[in-house]
Formats: C-alpha cells, structure tokens, sequence
C-alpha cells in the first residue's frame, strides 16, 4: 500500500492554518499520520526537552518511552545526526529501544523550526518488517517541513 501524501498534506495544511503552537500542531500531525495508513502501528512525537534529551509528546498507540537520550536507539540516532532512520528490521539495529515488543520496523524523522534546529522527532512504527520506503521518508520530510519551517 502507498500512502496518498499529496492528500494528506492538503488534509493536515487545512487543520494546522494558522496555528504556531507546536504540541498542538505535533498532536494533530500524529493522529492524521497514523490513522492514514494501516502500516503505522504507532506514531508520535519525542521533544527536545534539555540538550541532548528527547522526551515523549503526542502520539497515538500503545505508550511509549517516557525519554530517550541522542546516544540511544533509532529516535536518538535521527535527533543526533539530524537524519531520517529508515530502519527495516529493528533487531538490527544496534541499540534499538523496544518501548513496543511488537515493532519490527520504523521510520524516524529530524524535527525542525524556522531556525533549522531539532526541536523533535516524528517517530512510526510498524508491526511489519520493512514497511517504510523511501517514499515515505521524502512524504513525511515534506509535510514536518511544511507544518514546523513555515
């Protein structure tokens, strides 16, 4: 299945016009997100809370991680190296969290304001083994750029 992104930017620049405050937008973009696409098991945000520590925002799923640290796991890995984490198969990779024993893939995506610093992560996982594409990496980039660089 591949996610119409042309249809959901539309979708979540209608519902965000206008709006500046970021856990606002963050909720918003985590529900349209994960309920657009039956691959995201789990979808939200982690926030930059103190230098070199993510804490966890808005997300739709099961719980997650309360923080993670920048030198831990996929969500630290993409909020150090400012890089999207296109990762497969989880157990894979060295370091993995596993806030979720049902996660074998997931994406992650450098947040960042006007300025060009990360303020979060976008992090989606999926219970299926390499569910995310290069598509959805450049999809998603597009839309936290639309909605937090603006």
């Amino acid at each position: 299945m591949s996610l119409d992104y042309a249809s959901l930017t539309k979708t979540i620049a209608a519902l965000t016009c206008g709006e500046t405050d970021e856990i606002a937008l963050m909720a918003t973009l985590a529900c349209e997100i994960h309920h657009a696409d039956d691959r995201f098991d789990w979808t939200g945000f982690y926030r930059v809370t103190e230098p070199e520590l993510l804490k966890i925002g808005p997300y739709q799923g099961g719980h997650g991680c309360l923080q993670i640290p920048f030198d831990k796991g996929v969500c630290g890995a993409a909020a150090r190296t400012g890089e999207v984490q296109l990762v497969p198969d989880v157990d894979a990779f060295p370091g993995h969290i596993a806030c979720a024993s049902t996660t074998r893939s997931e994406i992650v995506l450098p947040v960042r304001n006007m300025a060009g610093e990360i303020i979060a992560v976008l992090d989606i996982d999926s219970d299926q083994p390499d569910a995310f594409t290069e598509e959805d990496a450049k999809g998603l980039s597009a839309i936290l750029s639309s909605v937090f660089s603006r």
